[in-house]
């Protein structure tokens, strides 16, 4: 096999641990896989470095300071290696072999990437890179970073542009966990999950692999996370599947919407619960749902809607904080997904600016990590889509 193993700081946080990730990556080699490593800043390094910045820098000289952690780390993971008897090269920007460059706007610049990288990726056979990750190069030579989290991205990206089977994730973690076993008992390891479910946990504060890194990933190259004192890169933790894809969606079938009314309603603990419990018994699919402080709102088929509102008005019957049902039909909705779309401010008004000038009503903008739902008229829904299409 070909991987590119990431070990994470806390991986690489002292002699004990470096010798724990050389081992491994010895131990993969010896099998005869072909290995190249990234390598983050020794433990809180980074961080370290630049809490110490008290005085004015510009951008040029703090990217020359933080590297220094993962400059560091890849000399030192690099000795270790070649005292196992690994042919080890450490590879940062400014030498030779450096792959990853960046655009004077401070992107990757995927055409020039993607060469370095597989000239790198040829030397795989006998030859264990050891790369910072993190950093990044422009054409001038200027050391970049590739922000929070830059190391998953560096490995993930060298994954994709190397054409390896895998990228490994050595961390902290036992890779993706049921909850955070700091806090729940019982928590578990979940031996797969996919990149929507991983993104969506990771831009709400799980941190396992950064956000931006799984943007890289595709159907043809696994991504697994591993605890860095499992000892094997290649078994274990969680497997990444799937990739994920930018989609622009105009739901096909026709919506009904439906609002209870009551006091305080946001203040009842358990009453979203009563009024979904309701709808579940009939066997009705809640499509989406919306919360105020004196309203509740499900979206549904609207050939179930007559029941849906029957059911909801028996509960308002029944509960005296609840005051009335209504039902709005003919409604339509448009779901944007993608992956960049938390990295892009100003993405709700470049969505909703365009539709008010278009004169277009919004029913609801429904949003999550990764995905906005926009709920309008059904007759406005093919205008809705093109506007929308134009935009992103």
């Amino acid at each position: 096999m070909r991987v590119v193993a990431k070990f994470g700081g806390t991986s690489l946080g002292s002699g004990d641990r470096i010798n724990r990730a050389a081992d491994s990556v010895a131990a993969a080699v010896e099998e005869g896989h072909e290995i190249a490593v990234v390598a983050s800043a020794m433990g809180n390094t980074t961080d370290d470095l630049l809490d110490e910045i008290q005085f004015e820098a510009d951008d040029r000289d703090r990217a020359e300071i933080v590297s220094m952690g993962e400059r560091t780390s890849v000399r030192m993971l690099k000795a270790a290696l070649s005292a196992r008897g690994v042919d080890a090269l450490f590879v940062e920007p400014g030498s030779e072999e450096w792959p990853v460059i960046t655009n004077d706007l401070g992107e990757v610049d995927v055409e020039e990437t993607r060469r370095r990288t597989a000239a790198l990726a040829k030397r795989l056979d006998g030859v264990v890179p050891v790369i910072t990750g993190f950093l990044a190069q422009n054409h001038d030579g200027e050391i970049t970073t590739l922000g929070r989290g830059g190391s998953d991205t560096s490995a993930v990206m060298l994954g994709k542009y190397m054409d390896a089977d895998e990228v490994v994730i050595v961390t902290d973690v036992e890779g993706v966990m049921t909850g955070d076993p700091r806090v729940v008992e019982g928590a578990r390891n979940v031996g797969r999950i996919t990149v929507d479910e991983l993104r969506n946990l990771s831009f709400r504060g799980a941190e396992v692999v950064a956000p931006s890194a799984l943007s890289y990933k595709d159907d043809h190259l696994a991504v697994r996370v591993v605890h860095y004192q499992h000892g094997d890169l290649l078994t274990g933790g969680t497997q990444i599947e799937g990739q994920f894809r930018n989609l622009i969606d105009l739901q096909e079938t026709e919506l009904a919407c439906l609002t209870v009314a009551g006091r305080a309603i946001r203040n009842r603990p358990g009453i979203l619960a009563d009024l979904s419990e309701s709808l579940r018994g009939a066997d009705i699919n809640i499509e989406a749902v919306a919360s105020g402080m004196d309203s509740v709102t499900f979206y549904v088929a609207i050939e179930e809607s007559e029941e849906a509102e029957s059911l909801l008005h028996e509960s308002v019957v029944a509960d005296e904080s609840l005051s009335s049902v209504t039902v709005d039909e003919s409604v339509a909705v448009v779901r944007i997904t993608g992956g960049e779309l938390p990295n892009q401010p100003g993405i709700i008004r470049g969505i909703v600016s365009p539709l008010a000038e278009a004169g277009i009503n919004i029913h609801d903008l429904i949003t999550s990590a990764t995905s906005v739902a926009i709920f309008v008229d059904w007759h406005d829904r093919e205008r809705t889509l093109e506007i929308v299409q134009e935009g992103m």
